[in-house]
């Protein structure tokens, strides 16, 4: 299993976000998480495609696009158009999501479904082999400085047993309160690919990446 770590440029300093993705990028990220926020399906705003089309001239790392936003196949060609190389959406915010993971497809980009921490996996029920990746909610999504919600262990280690039972090559995404305390045990529960947001981009980003970076390695190489 390769494991990857995707940092969240909600996290880095905007009025200097072409170096900080840049030192992201030259530290060996391979994904740049990219959380779209709406004001209505959670409370805040963050960006939209005119950003993702911005900082597609910086780097050719893969865009992990994270569509935080209510009915998101209103936006699924635009997104793709500005660069996504992958658009996850809340199986909570889409009326079909089955039609929605076909449209991802369509457009040209990995799909991926998110979860709430309190959606169940049961959600996942009859679409489960149309994702590219599960995107795990470690905390409640709109919400800044929450700490990683034990329960999601759990969760995770659940999903990967089904996952793994239906032998489905799948990714597990983990999203919220993500530093050098938990991520070992993410790991353990099956996580790899693994958003990072203060932990990278607050303090020195390229020393963060490094050391994230070496503990994913260390953890595929066992």
């Amino acid at each position: 299993m390769k494991y990857i770590l995707s940092p969240s440029i909600l996290a880095a300093d905007f009025s200097c976000l072409r170096d900080d993705i840049r030192k992201a990028d030259e530290a060996g990220a391979e994904y740049l998480h990219i959380d779209v926020m709406d004001g209505w399906f959670v409370p805040a705003i963050s960006f939209g495609q005119p950003v993702v089309t911005s900082i597609r001239g910086c780097t050719d790392r893969f865009f992990d696009v994270h569509l935080m936003v209510q009915d998101p196949e209103r936006y699924i060609a635009d997104f793709a158009k500005a660069g996504a190389d992958g658009i996850t959406v809340h199986a909570e915010a889409c009326r079909h999501l089955d039609r929605v993971l076909d449209e991802i497809h369509e457009a040209g980009c990995r799909a991926g479904i998110a979860l709430n921490p309190a959606t169940s996996l049961a959600a996942l029920d009859y679409v489960c082999d149309k994702a590219d990746m599960v995107l795990v909610m470690t905390v409640n999504p709109g919400f800044g400085g929450q700490k990683l919600i034990p329960a999601m262990y759990g969760k995770i280690r659940d999903l990967r047993r089904i996952l793994d039972g239906k032998g489905l090559p799948t990714d597990i995404e983990v999203d919220g309160g993500v530093n050098i305390s938990t991520l070992p045990k993410l790991l353990d529960a099956g996580a790899n690919v693994i958003v990072a947001g203060s932990a990278v981009f607050h303090g020195d980003v390229g020393q963060n990446v490094s050391v994230l970076n070496g503990m994913l390695k260390d953890y595929e190489n066992r």
